[in-house]
């Protein structure tokens, strides 16, 4: 059946509401609708003659409003739903989704998964999630939460951020884009061992985009809040202001000679280093061997003053979860402790391949907290003498299985512990084994905006390449 894309319907030149015609007919379902739809997915499978099966089944509405240059450009109102159904056969593997939910659509649905499992080779590995390591309680984490405002003014606190952006300096020559986004949904999941639960997540987001000028020469600059709850967003005049003061402090970039310095992350990139990590230590890496921290259980990784602990139940976390991906529990627990890594990242299936237990990650990390001192951005600047700060990385060269890192970079240099200019078109090179031992100090700068929540890290010395 051939899907109907998005239409949109222009109402001026600058304004254009954009619908989802397949979206529009979805109704919002309660979470005891889900968790019964699942069931009677899970019987149908078993009448097919399934060995097992697992069904999670979504349901939600967004809504995106973009403003460029301090006029309405999109609102786009977003409603949808899903079922999807893996069944297995003698451990062979099948799945299927749809977004009817009527009784004829779950059967063909649940027949066409059973068709593609009875094709697909035999994996000694699949199969559900054992019984022993289902989560059995599920705690009210706070995800979700409702925002009272209507569209018009969204639009208008929209306005109000692209405003304050183009007010901050007379060098912002344009904003490109404002954006006010919001998603609230429903997630179920249940199989045939026996778990069925679903719970309700909101996320909401203001972000800004600022184009700066000067001799010729374009710099950009962003910058955004994000949240379960609406009440806990940044201002959004502030961050207006704040993605032009980033647009501005960029102008004038110059290039440097290539050289072995010290390098600071900034915090709202630092948090990628820790990404490679987590990437490293991940069962889908280990058991393919395709990685640079192979057998690093028990090994000291990090200096002993870094430290990394998953909170998967903190409450309005961005992150958090009260059972992963296949049912799983989850719980707080050290990865890294004094340097030193005390586990790695399992779901059932990579568990089984390398004969150790699942840890409730299937889906990826849940909230990862990086220990830090108590010296701020500037506090490292100054430690640092000279040597670059990084804010922005581009493109993606990095070896995970030696762990050799190269990536576009550009940001600001530092001379007698101040940022002196910024710098852009250079290069960043080490490797991660030894820029995860040379970390000197993280910073209080934390950025709690994403799944790892990390300060700046000062890494004792790398290549960086410039002119």
């Amino acid at each position: 059946m051939r899907r109907r894309g998005p239409a949109v319907l222009a109402l001026s030149p600058t304004i254009k509401v954009q619908y989802n015609c397949e979206a529009m007919t979805a109704t919002i379902i309660s979470e005891q609708y889900a968790r019964e739809l699942a069931e009677k997915a899970l019987s149908q499978a078993k009448t097919l003659g399934c060995t097992d099966a697992e069904v999670g089944v979504r349901g939600g509405q967004g809504l995106s409003i973009t403003v460029r240059n301090g006029e309405l450009e999109t609102l786009e109102h977003h409603q949808d739903k899903s079922l999807s159904i893996t069944v297995y056969l003698n451990g062979s593997k099948g799945s299927a989704a749809t977004t009817d939910f009527s009784e004829t659509s779950l059967q063909q649905t649940i027949s066409a998964a059973s068709k593609i499992a009875g094709q697909s080779e035999s994996d000694k590995w699949a199969g559900l999630l054992e019984e022993e390591f289902l989560a059995t309680d599920i705690p009210d984490l706070d995800l979700h939460h409702d925002w009272d405002r209507e569209n018009n003014e969204l639009i208008e606190l929209a306005v109000a951020c692209d405003r304050s952006a183009k007010g901050q300096d007379k060098r912002i020559e344009q904003v490109d884009d404002t954006s006010v986004n919001y998603y609230r949904g429903l997630s179920a999941y249940a199989n045939s061992n026996g778990f069925n639960g679903a719970y309700r997540a909101s996320r909401y987001s203001i972000s800004c985009v600022a184009v700066g000028a000067s001799d010729g020469a374009m710099q950009r600059g962003y910058w955004y809040s994000s949240a379960r709850d609406p009440r806990d967003l940044d201002n959004h005049e502030d961050i207006g202001r704040i993605a032009a003061e980033r647009t501005v402090r960029k102008l004038d970039a110059r290039k440097i000679a290539t050289e072995k310095v010290p390098v600071i992350f900034e915090a709202p990139i630092a948090g990628g280093l820790f990404g490679h990590f987590i990437s490293g230590i991940s069962g889908g890496s280990l058991y393919r061997k395709a990685t640079f921290l192979l057998d690093s259980k028990g090994n000291k990784i990090f200096p002993e003053f870094v430290s990394l602990n998953e909170q998967p139940h903190l409450k309005k976390g961005i992150a958090s979860a009260p059972y992963d991906g296949e049912g799983g529990r989850t719980a707080e627990r050290s990865l890294v402790e004094n340097g030193v890594v005390q586990d790695y990242v399992l779901s059932g299936y990579s568990a089984r391949r390398l004969g150790l237990k699942p840890t409730g990650n299937a889906g990826g990390i849940h909230n990862l907290l990086v220990s830090h001192g108590d010296k701020s951005f500037d506090d490292l600047c100054r430690e640092m003498g000279r040597g670059l700060v990084v804010t922005d990385l581009m493109g993606f060269g990095i070896n995970m299985v030696t762990g050799d890192y190269s990536r576009g970079a550009s940001g600001f240099w530092v001379e007698n512990g101040e940022i002196a200019f910024p710098v852009e078109e250079i290069t960043v090179a080490g490797n991660l084994s030894d820029m995860f031992k040379q970390i000197v100090a993280i910073g209080n700068d934390v950025d709690r905006r994403g799944s790892i929540q990390s300060g700046s890290v000062m890494i004792e010395n790398m290549t960086v390449a410039g002119a």
